[in-house]
């Protein structure tokens, strides 16, 4: 049985921003049942706010770093930079739901509740430091995901990529759990501290390696890599735009979290053989990737195939090892998420109620008809492709130089093969808004003024980010500057 001892209310101050979202979640949870429906507005906004103060608590060093429950959650400065960034994804996030679901008449207090009780698990998991916080927090995030996926309940889309997203994720949920089982069984801990140093001690057994390669195959599926990205295109195209939005974007960085956790911190000892198995989930999610990006009509299925091949460009880091390639893997995932909104975002921008501006044919002459919007969407496909000076290549640039740090040569020039691949869909939306003459009207997308406020700074905080990105990649590097 695991001692968890709390001698005094100061022993949880690391633990200070999670408590804040739970305790506001439930106050909110509470509030809404005395709220009318004009005025479910106020559930909103005070979740968005609960997610700013977590975020200024975590960015302030509020509660400091160390070890909560005799160390199974773990504050340090890798789950500082990740739960920085989760806040200011939900928070962008957050912006696009309330409009998006209100015009739909889908919006319930329950949706700001389930992001705030999504984002807690993600904190959680990005700072486990044994395998049964991995776990909770994992389920936390996916039981959350599968509500809000649902969110348009009367939609046989939703419904049917909800029921998709549930089966195969417990799938998913069962293969993890088996494998952190087998590894508890080589090595007798629960702890991912004990558990590197019994492989270091006494090596890796045929157990102990049967249970790292289901654990790989349950992150491969949380990530959504290839050949486990079965669930991916659907969900992502059957769920409310704005809510794709959220689980395209903030659970890959709280699976960079937990990846890192497992395989670094539990499974150190045995890098050669996961660096070398992440290398080949990399590749073969790079094809796969944008093979089936390529075939693409849909603008959310295009994004949810492009979501795989940036999967591949995380395994890249990831395989080059040490601290260079968690830095830049790190680096490439909070990128990542940041593109990820401002694509799903343009999406929810363009739409109103009743057309969902999911087509690319939606998109042609765009420019002709609203140059503003052109000229953001531009901005996010550009940086998606990796056309410099947008944060996009910046963090293609920078796993590739890790992969060949790493002595991966033949993964990094895999890397910039299929960058050019990928580059050509996103260029192809470029092409339809710029290039091509308007089909038939198109209705009036909403004209929510801080929506439109935050996807302008979203789209063009990609360009200035990607001018003055040196700071952020400081910040990745000095997450791990205790490893070799």
């Amino acid at each position: 049985m695991i001692a968890v001892p709390v001698r005094s209310a100061a022993d949880l101050l690391p633990l200070l921003p999670e408590l804040v979202l739970v305790g506001g979640a439930f106050a909110l949870l509470i509030l809404d049942l005395f709220l009318s429906e004009r005025h479910k507005v106020v559930t909103h906004v005070l979740a968005t706010a609960l997610l700013v103060l977590a975020g200024v608590l975590l960015a302030a060093g509020v509660g400091g770093h160390g070890e909560v429950f005799h160390g199974m959650f773990v504050r340090d400065t890798v789950a500082d930079v990740l739960k920085i960034a989760l806040c200011v994804v939900g928070v962008l996030s957050m912006t696009f739901i309330w409009p998006y679901l209100r015009d739909r008449g889908l919006y319930q207090g329950e949706v700001a509740v389930l992001v705030l009780f999504a984002t807690v698990g993600m904190m959680l998991l990005v700072s486990a430091g044994t395998l049964v916080m991995v776990y909770v927090g994992l389920e936390m995030l996916a039981l959350c995901s599968y509500a809000l996926v649902v969110a348009d309940r009367d939609s046989p889309v939703a419904s049917e990529a909800g029921i998709k997203y549930f089966v195969l994720g417990s799938l998913a949920s069962g293969l993890l759990l088996y494998g952190l089982s087998l590894v508890y069984g080589a090595t007798g801990s629960l702890y991912l501290d004990e558990i590197a140093a019994s492989m270091a001690a006494g090596g890796a057994s045929t157990m102990l390696m049967t249970g790292i390669v289901f654990v790989i195959a349950g992150i491969a599926f949380k990530f959504g890599a290839a050949p486990f990205h079965m669930w991916l295109p659907d969900v992502y195209h059957g769920a409310p735009t704005a809510i794709s939005l959220f689980i395209g974007s903030a659970p890959k960085l709280a699976t960079f979290g937990m990846t890192y956790r497992l395989l670094e911190v539990g499974a150190g000892p045995a890098a050669g053989s996961w660096q070398l198995a992440l290398a080949w989930l990399a590749v073969i999610s790079l094809v796969l990737g944008n093979l089936g990006a390529l075939m693409q009509s849909n603008f959310k299925r295009l994004l949810a195939y492009s979501t795989i091949s940036h999967v591949g460009f995380v395994f890249i880091g990831f395989a080059g090892g040490g601290a260079g390639g968690f830095a830049a893997s790190m680096f490439y995932a909070i990128s990542y998420a940041l593109m990820a909104t401002a694509g799903f975002g343009a999406i929810v921008m363009m739409s109103s109620r009743g057309f969902e501006a999911d087509a690319l044919d939606d998109y042609r002459g765009l420019n002709q008809r609203n140059p503003w919007m052109a000229g953001m969407i531009l901005c996010v496909m550009v940086s998606l492709a990796g056309v410099p000076p947008f944060l996009g290549f910046w963090a293609k640039l920078a796993v590739l130089q890790a992969a060949i740090q790493g002595g991966m040569l033949w993964l990094a020039i895999v890397g910039i093969v299929f960058a050019v691949v990928g580059a050509f869909y996103y260029l192809k939306v470029v092409k339809n808004m710029y290039f091509d003459e308007p089909v038939g009207e198109l209705p009036a997308p909403v004209d929510h003024r801080p929506m439109r406020v935050v996807f302008g700074v979203n789209a063009l905080g990609l360009l200035v980010l990607g001018m003055a990105w040196s700071p952020i990649m400081e910040w990745c590097q000095r997450a791990f500057s205790g490893i070799a």
